[in-house]
């Protein structure tokens, strides 16, 4: 392991809260429950009843793209702006670690514990949320250790996080391990799958679903159609359960980030099945349900490989920032957004694409470097 802990107090851990819950939905802008289906009622106050660990400062921006419009000719086109959630340069998992870190306090947890690849943004914000919380963090880190700590890597080293890396051997065998020789260290570690991918996590996009809900109920002409990153399936899951409990004006589509993903429709569902079990959503998902697109003779979004530098994920990038100012990373949010650019062409009624944050893949060095070639060195 690299990175410890010396130095921490553990023992000035904070506690969860119980967070409202963004509850005007169409036709009830009040806020009040009357004329709602019963299980809506009581999924929403089953979100409310849920304790949170406070991590974010209220609803992330809706900003409308008319730059970005005039560029595609379509609209209207917005962006829902969670890559700055105000924790540990901003992204997705925020919401889901609210959920996670309260979970892992009620069971008396003093280390959370996580997976991902070497760069991952879901370790960088869970070692973020741990500090915030007086936990410890480890990670384990799917690859070698590099020679220079670019990107999230850095992040993780600031914020006192434990690094775990895989160096080939199988990954669940190494966390299996980690997990062992904190027990025999006297830790009680917390485990988070990927990405915070499960029922607990999940409900931090359920609960999004109202907030965003109210946010386009205040537009003159609300976007048809919502567009988001999928990698390990949570946030996607969380959003998808959420509009159809909550009865949202739009769809819910997940654009494929690696093109050789295992995150496959039947574990959407699946994923889905026990997300409206934990919160009495009354939804019976289908795999033929889930709306994602994977990488195919037709679609391409996905690049190569999982954050392999390619010249289109590029374009993507220079597009939007040179639209609308707005950063993507190039190993999620760039990928997604060139989806979200097609669907936004073929299909009427406007479009949100929900920026889940990823800002550090910037400046990997594979990235940093492909950029470099193209911007600086051409």
């Amino acid at each position: 392991m690299s990175g410890g802990h010396a130095g921490m107090d553990n023992g000035h851990a904070q506690t969860a809260q119980k967070l409202p819950i963004c509850t005007p939905l169409p036709g009830n802008r009040s806020g009040g429950h009357a004329g709602m289906d019963s299980h809506v009622r009581a999924a929403l106050r089953r979100l409310a009843d849920t304790p949170r660990f406070p991590l974010l400062c209220g609803p992330t921006p809706l900003q409308r793209m008319e730059r970005l419009e005039q560029a595609l000719g379509c609209g209207p086109l917005y962006v829902k702006r969670d890559d700055l959630t105000p924790l540990g340069m901003g992204g997705n998992k925020t919401r889901k670690l609210e959920f996670l870190v309260a979970d892992a306090l009620a069971n008396g947890a003093d280390t959370l514990v996580t997976v991902g690849g070497v760069q991952t943004n879901h370790g960088r914000l869970t070692a973020a949320a741990a500090a915030k919380a007086g936990l410890a963090c480890t990670l384990v880190l799917e690859g070698t250790r590099p020679a220079l700590p670019s990107g999230n890597l850095l992040l993780d080293c600031l914020l006192n996080a434990a690094l775990v890396f895989t160096d080939g051997a199988p990954v669940q065998a190494v966390i299996d391990r980690t997990l062992r020789d904190l027990a025999a260290a006297g830790k009680t570690p917390y485990f988070i799958p990927e990405g915070g991918s499960n029922a607990v996590g999940s409900a931090g996009y359920l609960a999004l679903i109202p907030e965003l809900m109210q946010q386009l109920a205040a537009l003159p002409e609300p976007p048809q159609h919502l567009v988001c990153a999928m990698g390990s399936l949570g946030t996607f899951t969380g959003l998808w359960g959420g509009a159809r409990a909550f009865g949202a004006p739009f769809s819910v589509t997940g654009i494929a980030v690696n093109p050789n993903t295992s995150y496959t429709p039947e574990r959407a569902a699946a994923l889905a099945r026990d997300l409206s079990d934990a919160y009495h959503l009354a939804l019976s998902p289908d795999p033929a349900e889930m709306e994602i697109v994977y990488a195919d003779g037709t679609h391409d979004y996905a690049g190569t490989g999982y954050n392999v530098p390619d010249e289109k994920t590029r374009a993507a990038v220079l597009l939007l920032a040179r639209t609308e100012g707005i950063f993507l990373d190039p190993c999620y949010t760039a990928k997604a957004f060139r989806g979200f650019c097609a669907l936004a062409q073929k299909r009427p009624g406007g479009a949100v694409f929900l920026h889940t944050g990823g800002t550090p893949a910037l400046w990997t060095e594979e990235h940093f470097s492909a950029f470099a070639a193209q911007l600086w060195q051409a």
